[in-house]
């Protein structure tokens, strides 16, 4: 069997997609279209479902696209062992990092490791998206509730989300003492796609749940905060973005005997499960790790 057509039928398996597959493969759609036909008549077996916008596949189009996975990967370690012997650890990772908490916390470990080991190349995403890991994201860091099951997701600690206002906002219009009143005051906070805003809070054995309506909302977090600081209304935070103001007095809490929670309260590093990680990416994952554990506060 061919390999080159193998790697085919997983790419095709892996975006669910021809025409998709062919923007990436640098190919004409009709001609992925013949070489999976090829295939087929090759095996002498159906190997996916094809509809006009997806493709999935046979019960043998699943087992060959296992064996294509382990192929692939093996073929990735055995390159990568003939390239880096004799020498430092090179390669590239690319990462995806949430804005707030990538810039205000793990961009100093991100540096860190640079420095360790100049032969990688960083390829260093800020953004806030919670979707599938693209082709050329090798780690994606996200808060959630939960995290997805068709990724491989490992615990970074808890993130603490925050009712902040900036003390001359607190000064001029008083902090709310109750959660209720988040739904009619100047909120600041990141949105959420595809349901409506709304804020957590649980207090003792009470859960209760208010529908915001945003004065400033925005998914940079860098942004939402100088916008709490110029008091523009009541942010609602993770507490890392507001840590050293809160520290200088420039920034107050209010509801500090709730526990909120909007867009979740756990941090994850996420990895695709049929994807061989190379050993920069492996070492990344064990330096992120390490250092989310050493500036958790339970650590």
């Amino acid at each position: 069997m061919d390999i080159q057509a193998l790697n085919l039928l997983v790419e095709i398996i892996d975006c669910g997609n021809l025409s998709q597959v062919a923007r990436k493969l640098k190919m004409t759609r009709a001609n992925v279209s013949y070489h999976l036909a090829q295939l087929e008549k090759q095996t002498g077996v159906q190997l996916v479902h094809r509809t006009t916008r997806r493709v999935e596949p046979t019960e043998v189009g699943l087992r060959l696209y296992e064996h294509g996975c382990n192929i692939r990967n093996e073929m990735q370690a055995a390159q990568e062992t003939i390239t880096r012997l004799g020498q430092g650890l090179q390669g590239r990772v690319g990462i995806s990092v949430p804005s707030g908490y990538g810039q205000m916390v793990m961009s100093h470990w991100l540096i860190e490791f640079k420095r360790q080991y100049p032969g990688i190349v960083l390829d260093v995403v800020f953004e806030n998206r919670v979707d599938n890991l693209r082709d050329e994201i090798d780690i994606a860091v996200r808060i959630l509730p939960e995290p997805p099951q068709q990724l491989v997701a490992r615990d970074m600690g808890t993130v603490r989300y925050l009712a902040c206002a900036a003390r001359t906002y607190a000064d001029a219009h008083g902090l709310p003492t109750e959660l209720a009143q988040l739904g009619s005051l100047p909120v600041v906070t990141a949105n959420v796609v595809g349901r409506p805003l709304s804020v957590r809070g649980y207090r003792g054995d009470s859960r209760e749940e208010v529908q915001l309506a945003p004065a400033l909302i925005s998914d940079h977090y860098p942004f939402l905060r100088q916008g709490v600081l110029a008091g523009l209304g009541i942010g609602l935070l993770p507490d890392y973005m507001v840590q050293d103001v809160l520290t200088s007095g420039e920034v107050v809490t209010a509801l500090d005997d709730y526990r909120l929670s909007i867009f979740g309260t756990r941090m994850y590093l996420l990895t695709l499960p049929n994807r061989h990680p190379t050993r920069a990416v492996r070492t990344c994952i064990d330096h992120l790790l390490a250092r989310a554990k050493s500036e958790s506060p339970s650590s």
